[in-house]
């Protein structure tokens, strides 16, 4: 709910008549700008060739664009991010240690998709299989990492959704395994969490990005790598995230975040980006081509830093001369 606070909304010689005339400008600047903005020159303007998208300031939590942003759909591999942000608060609560050994099963050795590629009963360090999960996308790390953390998959996807109840993800969030695959992918395997699908909204995808970044900063560390090297195999692993520097799709700025594809969700990614101080995240879910969620995602950031004002209502008190002056209290 939007209040006026008790201080001065204006500052002026004519104490009260400047104060209503101040909030009587601000009201119809806000109404013309909100107009214009959205409508001829914004977000209702652009066009971006997904079946969901939204945009958000990391920092103020404002949702810049939004397109079907609350409808359920498989968000692929851009689950992982849950997988992380497990992981990552499993290691700082003391429960896992990077340097701890990880041996495979036969489940995450034969998970199809995206892999490191090991077998078996090979022995990976949890620091290996969080990397290769977060910049290769590697599904039998993911399980692999999620059966050491919690002893099975089922078990794990239990902490999945029990973190995205805390988090406050929308009653359509559901986590059905670790990686992201459709259940029909991993039915073959009698240890898997093949029960459902993982179904989640772009905002709750944005939602979660955004918690885990807050979180865990330290995930742009690996999240930005271009590749990594495991030490336990010397094998090289490449980055899904082709908007990296010097990637066919670069953008200024851009440090991550996480990729998606399976037939049914199509090309999806969660992009987040850096200028200025200010931070963006996008979601595209369901994109037809895989060049086509970093153009889409290109045009999302493109949108959102040339808004250099941070804000509808910075642009109104900018445009009054009244930056600096506190007008509307949204909150606590």
């Amino acid at each position: 709910m939007m209040r006026q606070q008790s201080g001065p909304a204006y500052r002026g010689r004519n104490g009260g008549a400047f104060k209503a005339m101040g909030i009587a400008a601000v009201a119809i600047a806000c109404f013309y700008m909100m107009t214009v903005w959205h409508g001829k020159t914004g977000a209702a303007a652009l066009h971006v060739g997904a079946t969901a998208a939204i945009m958000m300031d990391a920092g103020t939590g404002e949702v810049l664009f939004e397109k079907n942003a609350d409808v359920a759909l498989p968000p692929a591999s851009m689950s992982k991010m849950m997988t992380e942000l497990i992981v990552l608060e499993l290691v700082n609560e003391g429960k896992l240690e990077w340097n701890e050994p990880v041996t495979t099963s036969r489940y995450a050795a034969g998970v199809p998709g995206s892999q490191v590629g090991f077998n078996a009963g090979e022995s990976f360090t949890v620091r290996e299989l969080f990397e290769a999960l977060t910049v290769h996308s590697a599904n039998d790390a993911a399980v692999a990492i999620a059966e050491h953390a919690a002893g099975s998959e089922p078990e794990f996807v239990k902490l999945m959704n029990s973190r995205a109840d805390r988090i406050g993800m929308s009653e359509q969030a559901l986590f059905a395994n670790a990686t992201g695959l459709n259940r029909n992918d991993l039915t073959a395997f009698a240890e898997s969490a093949s029960d459902g699908d993982t179904m989640l909204t772009a905002s709750d995808v944005a939602l979660l990005a955004g918690h885990l970044l807050n979180k865990y900063p330290e995930v742009l560390e690996v999240s930005s790598r271009s590749s990594i090297k495991l030490a336990s195999s010397g094998h090289r692993l490449a980055s899904t995230n082709l908007m990296l520097e010097d990637m066919p799709f670069a953008y200024p700025g851009n440090d991550g975040l996480k990729t998606g594809y399976t037939p049914e969700a199509g090309y999806c990614f969660t992009g987040t980006a850096k200028q200025d101080g200010r931070r963006l995240i996008t979601v595209v879910m369901g994109s037809a081509t895989s060049e086509s969620r970093f153009e889409e995602t290109q045009k999302l950031f493109k949108f959102g830093f040339h808004d250099k004002s941070g804000g509808l209502l910075a642009t109104v008190q900018n445009s009054l001369g009244l930056m600096g002056e506190t007008i509307i209290s949204i909150g606590r």
